[in-house]
């Protein structure tokens, strides 16, 4: 039965991924056909078109160049120097300086652990929400509302919520007082990082249900109805089907989850300063006491280290990504 259920759905997706890849080959053909068989005048009428879609794009063009192209290869080029005013290439020195700072060791740290626990949780627990959300419940509205929430709420009040909950006369010590538990001061204790998880998931699961609830409305029903025909169960949908089917899903989620989880420096740095306990201090601490400091080349070093972690943790991604929804036919 479950070689019957696995062909049901699996082996009918080359063809069709092999008509699909035929059809665009088609289109590009016609493109091309119809480029070579412009006369003079529509020649001239399409470069006239490209240089005012150029000179309506070029302010764009220009802010990013600007802004972010060229500050890029500078932040390469202090990587690699000695000091801004003298400009002696050291080659890797700074990196190895960088690799050695207890600081950056400690935030490094800090910062795998903390994404390496919020991100896996807020897609599974997202994920989760999602499949809920998809069946026929009561309040499915209301609670779909509730879980977007807080979005809306701006940071500086999030941080506010979370001082009045957690802090040493907070709402949550006085609820365990009940209960004969001695008060702590939440942000400076082993549960300090746990606190800053669940703001974490509190602020972004919301927004990635929805994306999950948006990607299980595409999942083809005709499959699933089959599958359940051949005696499939739900767990057996859910993974031999859905699952392949919101790869691409999955796959944004959690890049856009490892984006968020890099930006939670703001809360962090608002609920404890530029200093915080040990198990706070990330990697967006050092960059910004590196720059406080006037270091650049210890964080321009740290910036390229970051970043070429980041691009292969994406690339690794995007394998398991190809490698989970290769059967699933592209639309």
């Amino acid at each position: 039965m479950k070689g019957t259920i696995k062909r049901g759905w699996n082996d009918a997706a080359p063809g069709r991924l092999a008509r699909h890849r035929a059809a665009k080959r088609a289109q590009a053909r016609e493109r091309r056909e119809i480029r070579r068989s412009r006369t003079p005048g529509e020649k001239r009428q399409a470069r006239k078109e490209l240089a005012v879609s150029m000179a309506f794009l070029s302010p764009s063009l220009i802010g990013v160049l600007v802004f972010f192209v060229v500050p890029f290869f500078v932040v390469i080029w202090y990587a690699f120097v000695n000091n801004p005013i003298q400009h002696e290439f050291v080659w890797f020195q700074n990196f190895k300086n960088v690799l050695q700072n207890h600081s950056f060791q400690l935030a490094a740290k800090n910062t795998a652990i903390f994404s390496g626990i919020s991100v896996p949780a807020a897609v599974i627990f997202s994920l989760l929400l999602a499949c809920m959300l998809n069946r026929k419940i009561p309040l499915k509205s209301q609670f779909r509302t509730a879980m977007l929430s807080p979005l809306m709420v701006p940071v500086a009040s999030v941080v506010l919520i979370w001082q009045v909950v957690f802090s040493y006369n907070g709402a949550l010590n006085e609820l365990l007082a009940n209960f004969g538990v001695d008060k702590i001061d939440w942000m400076k204790s082993g549960f300090n990082r746990y606190v800053v998880i669940l703001l974490y998931l509190w602020k972004n699961v919301g927004y990635n249900m929805i994306l999950f609830l948006a990607a299980l409305a595409n999942v083809p029903v005709d499959i699933q109805e089959m599958a359940m025909l051949e005696g499939a169960g739900s767990a057996r949908i859910f993974f031999s089907i859905k699952l392949r089917y919101l790869s691409p899903t999955i796959l944004f989620v959690t890049i856009l989850s490892l984006i968020n989880s890099m930006k939670i420096f703001r809360e962090v740095y608002l609920l404890t300063g530029k200093y915080p306990y040990d198990g706070l201090y990330l990697l967006q601490h050092f960059m910004n006491n590196t720059f406080e400091s006037l270091d650049y080349q210890k964080l321009s070093a740290a910036a390229l280290l970051m970043a070429l972690v980041m691009v292969v943790l994406i690339f690794l991604l995007f394998l398991a990504d190809a490698h989970l929804g290769k059967d699933v036919e592209e639309e």
